[in-house]
């Protein structure tokens, strides 16, 4: 594909400090959001997953055919991937019974088949290659792949790893913290660095999230969870506004 049309066609935004600040921000939202309309609104995990799913179908559907890349839209379908993935993950390892381990296990290998086809098929699994309606397509199912086993991730290393919600965010941070080290100090591939950081960032966002809006006696902090999400909303929104955003393609 030629540079101008890929340039117009990138609708991914380009990976800088403030990109990090909102993806974790929008991650600790889809634990906050999810657990409130499971939990705080009685609806459980199933119907919770039925309303995100449809939403993220939106959302996902709207960003493949927007011809340009929209800040908003963008953000917002990432809030539907975490928000899917929150209640999607909770009720696999909680109404099934599968267990925390088990959904890891189980959704590492679907996010892991995810890329080995999509590189398959496209070739690369590079953001700077997102240009493309199949391209796009692979980026979303990857991402909500990624989200859900965040979910389950987080819950495992907080609850039957014992560690609790702000061990579990040492240890989410401290990973986090190893991959921008090697970022800057080798020439590993960028691609696998950011990958390896956007998976990493939801369990960190969901053990966040949890420990936001957990009982005391569990760790937690017990603020309201539809006060929390919109506070997390509304930092999202502000530095969105604040820092302009530009594709991916278009930064090289």
């Amino acid at each position: 594909m030629h540079a101008p049309m890929q340039r117009a066609l990138a609708k991914v935004p380009e990976v800088t400090f403030v990109f990090w600040l909102i993806k974790i921000a929008a991650t600790t939202l889809g634990e906050t959001g999810g657990d409130a309309v499971s939990m705080s609104m009685d609806l459980g995990y199933l119907v919770g997953t039925g309303i995100f799913a449809v939403i993220f179908i939106a959302a996902v559907t709207a960003q493949i055919k927007a011809r340009a890349f929209h800040p908003a839209l963008y953000w917002l379908t990432i809030i539907a991937t975490t928000t899917v993935g929150t209640t999607l993950a909770d009720f696999a390892d909680r109404s099934l019974g599968i267990g925390y381990a088990g959904g890891s296990s189980l959704l590492l290998i679907l996010l892991l088949a995810s890329f080995a086809v999509w590189h398959k098929v496209m070739g690369s699994v590079s953001i700077d290659t997102v240009s493309s309606p199949k391209a796009e397509a692979f980026y979303w199912v990857t991402i909500m792949f990624s989200q859900t086993l965040g979910t389950a991730l987080g819950d495992w290393m907080a609850d039957d790893a014992g560690l609790g919600y702000l061990g579990s965010i040492g240890v989410f941070g401290g990973a986090l913290a190893v991959l921008a080290v090697l970022y800057f100090a080798t020439k590993i591939s960028r691609t696998a660095l950011f990958w390896g950081a956007f998976v990493l960032t939801r369990p960190l966002g969901a053990v966040v999230g949890d420990f936001f809006d957990k009982p005391a006696e569990e760790g937690g902090l017990e603020l309201n969870r539809f006060v929390a999400s919109g506070i997390l909303l509304a930092v999202m929104i502000v530095l969105i506004l604040a820092f302009r955003q530009k594709p991916a393609a278009e930064a090289h």
